[in-house]
């Protein structure tokens, strides 16, 4: 009921979020788990296309302006929004590696994309009403009657020349709705205006599967132990990302507060660690003085060992503060600091 008039419907398997689109272009998530709406957008652009990244789960939306936008469930503006045709956008379709974008426009053009710098890569004459990738990157398009089949014949992987592999007709009078590879097989689904029909693609599925994440062959008690898996492994909706690979990494930059180290300030760095080291060997160098008879005991002696390396090392150590609070680097460390544990750090000192 809180989808509305829904004409487009996509699931996230991974995180169990169902997308849907309205006839009034609004864009639902809803946690089909807990039944919770987790987001509910106006895309304001009209309603077309809608269909999933499956690289990063971004759902790209094709308006009847030619404009097509990204959206995550955590975002209310979309994460991409982009001209791609003079006309209605009619469908839409994501290569398995996310970096090739499919689409279809009014103006009888086919265009792929490329994600990363989001240019055009090609373009094809042609209207077609539904597209659909292949997992060996085979792109199926439909139009009326008739299906095509299309194949890079780049071996580099770039995906930029895209000419036709293979043809079928269904019989006149039947209207193509939808089209849909089947993975792990050398098959494709046809709906049309009288059913469904399969044709076979040699070359579309892959070959090669990991038991661990889809087996073709798997038995009745494998699904069942799978679907708990997948619930106990599901994803929260701000994982949702446009790079997805920068999930579990460092970030390598400093931040705006965090000075760049230059040639120079490296052989000021080298030189003060070689005094400190000069100074710390002296300090172990300096002879001890000989006392009375109880009180030069060896654990006496390396006590006052240490305690004359330490205090060889404090003025180095006070010069480091300073230079740190001078160059803002100490404040850049209590900011990055969560909320909850910037309350034990030293307090600043007032200027």
């Amino acid at each position: 009921q809180e989808h509305g008039s829904a004409v487009k419907l996509q699931f996230l398997h991974k995180h169990f979020l169902l997308a849907s689109l309205n006839k009034q272009g609004q864009l639902h998530y809803q946690d089909v788990t807990t039944g919770v709406m987790v987001g509910n957008y106006r895309t304001g652009l009209g309603r077309g296309a809608l269909q999933l990244n499956r690289f990063n789960d971004v759902a790209a939306v094709g308006h009847s302006g030619g404009v097509v936008t990204m959206w995550k469930p955590t975002a209310e503006t979309p994460l991409v929004k982009m001209l791609c045709h003079r006309g209605p956008v009619k469908a839409l379709a994501f290569h398995p590696n996310g970096h090739l974008m499919a689409t279809s426009g009014m103006e009888r053009k086919i265009k792929l994309w490329d994600l990363r710098k989001f240019e055009v890569l090609q373009t094809l004459p042609g209207q077609v009403e539904a597209m659909d990738f292949s997992q060996r990157g085979l792109l199926a398009t439909a139009s009326g009657s008739s299906v095509r089949v299309l194949s890079s014949s780049d071996s580099s992987g770039s995906h930029e020349n895209y000419g036709r592999y293979m043809s079928h007709a269904v019989p006149r009078g039947y209207q193509v709705k939808s089209i849909l590879f089947r993975p792990y097989f050398d098959s494709l689904g046809i709906g049309h205006s009288q059913g469904l029909s399969s044709i076979l693609i040699p070359g579309s599925g892959e070959p090669n599967f990991d038991t661990m994440v889809a087996n073709p062959y798997e038995t009745r008690k494998q699904r069942n132990e799978k679907e708990i898996h997948s619930l106990l492994d599901k994803l929260p909706p701000e994982t949702i990302m446009l790079d997805p690979t920068k999930i579990g990494t460092l970030s390598r930059g400093g931040g705006a507060a965090a000075t760049k180290t230059t040639g120079s300030d490296k052989e000021k760095a080298r030189d003060r660690e070689a005094e400190k080291e000069m100074a710390v060997e002296s300090a172990k160098n300096l002879p001890v003085k000989k006392k009375t008879k109880g009180r030069n005991k060896g654990g006496k002696v390396a006590k006052k060992k240490r305690e004359a390396v330490e205090n060889a090392k404090k003025p180095f150590m006070v010069m480091e503060k300073k230079r740190k609070r001078n160059n803002g680097e100490e404040s850049f460390v209590v900011n990055k600091l969560p909320k909850s544990l910037q309350r034990f750090a030293p307090p600043r000192k007032s200027t």
